[in-house]
């Protein structure tokens, strides 16, 4: 037995590693909740006013976001959406693309269900989708439907709003 170590003084580093530990498991909550919040990465043009309020809409429903102002035809290619579901933004998040005005209630049971497909649209601007809802539309909302976009190039009404 090595008769040079002493165990009759106190460890100097205790105190400073409760200090440490306690920050960060005071941090770690915050840290957390940002982990847990899904990136949704977005597409647009960098004038494109409803595309700046579907953002805040995601942000306000649970997402993190991340935008590029570089307009969305060639993500939306990139991404396999049919042309014919075209809308003035596109987005990834998870894996799936996103293309429109899609609600965040879908986005979330998208991926929580997970299916085989490509991702979700809204195609066009229906008025009254999260993004095409503010004041200036007086409150009028126009029916539409949100398909899923399968990777054999078929769909089905993922949801539908009236």
């Amino acid at each position: 037995m090595n008769a040079s170590i002493r165990f009759d003084r106190p460890h100097r580093a205790t105190r400073r590693a409760m200090l440490l530990g306690g920050l960060g498991a005071a941090l770690l909550p915050a840290w957390a909740t940002a982990q847990a919040k899904p990136l949704v990465e977005v597409w647009k043009s960098p004038t494109c006013g409803c595309c700046g309020d579907w953002i805040r809409y995601l942000e306000a429903n649970g997402f993190r976001t991340k935008v590029f102002d570089e307009g969305n035809v060639k993500k939306r290619a990139a991404m396999g959406v049919d042309l014919r579901y075209g809308s003035c933004h596109t987005a990834v998040v998870g894996g799936y693309a996103i293309e429109g005005h899609v609600p965040a209630r879908e986005i979330k049971r998208l991926l929580r269900e997970r299916p085989v497909a490509i991702g979700l649209a809204v195609p066009g601007m229906p008025i009254g989708s999260p993004g095409m809802d503010g004041p200036e539309y007086a409150g009028r909302k126009d029916p539409y439907e949100g398909p899923l976009m399968a990777k054999d190039g078929r769909a089905s009404v993922f949801q539908a709003y009236a």
